[in-house]
């Protein structure tokens, strides 16, 4: 019974992980989580990021994105800065939700 109570348990955490990544965008390096910064080519990116139009269509940390309207809802807090050199994470955002993924899973971790 204990064994079935834990792997429930464990399957309702990987469902809620599995939720949007959802996004918001601040007005201060400040108080951000990560610095982001939009390459030109997708080749330039450690991930590739499609831009959800509806919060339950995204995935977790797969590089699909939804962009709440405020910063209490949102599960990573980013920041776009000038200059890639500022940056935490370079994406690139591309037109299909097939093309989107990590290029570097190096950098996974930040937005975790």
């Amino acid at each position: 019974m204990k064994a079935i109570i834990t792997t429930l348990a464990l399957v309702i955490l990987c469902t809620l992980s599995a939720r949007a990544q959802k996004v918001f965008s601040v007005d201060y390096e400040s108080q951000a989580d990560v610095k982001v910064f939009v390459v030109k080519y997708e080749s330039q990116a450690d991930l590739k990021v499609f831009k959800q139009k509806y919060e339950s269509n995204a995935r977790g940390n797969e590089g699909d994105w939804f962009f709440v309207k405020y910063d209490s809802q949102a599960d990573k807090k980013i920041f776009f800065v000038k200059y890639e050199s500022q940056a935490d994470l370079k994406i690139f955002f591309v037109d299909y939700e097939s093309q989107a993924g990590w290029k570097k899973n190096s950098k996974k971790h930040l937005m975790y």
